[in-house]
C-alpha cells in the first residue's frame, strides 16, 4: 500500500481526466448532483434521529407495561 502514501495532485487531476473520459461532462455534473443530493438527506435524516431521541426523554407521562394493571 505504498503508493497510496504517495497520492499527490497530479495523480487526482490524471484521475479526473480519465472519469471525464469514461463518463463525459454532462454525466459527471449528474453524478455530482445526486452525490450532494444524498449527502444533504443524509445528514437532514441524522439530524432528525437526534432530535426525535430527544424527544422521547423528554415524555413527561410514565409508559405502562404490557401485562400489568393500576393498582
Amino acid at each position: 500500500m505504498g503508493f497510496v502514501r504517495n497520492f499527490g495532485v497530479t495523480e487526482l487531476i490524471i484521475i479526473l481526466v480519465i472519469v471525464m473520459i469514461i463518463f463525459g461532462v454532462g454525466r459527471l455534473t449528474e453524478i455530482g448532483g445526486a452525490l450532494g443530493k444524498s449527502i444533504r438527506e443524509f445528514r437532514k435524516s441524522s439530524e432528525g434521529d437526534d432530535e426525535t431521541v430527544a424527544g422521547s426523554d423528554s415524555d413527561s407521562e410514565p409508559k405502562q407495561q404490557i401485562g400489568q394493571g393500576n393498582p
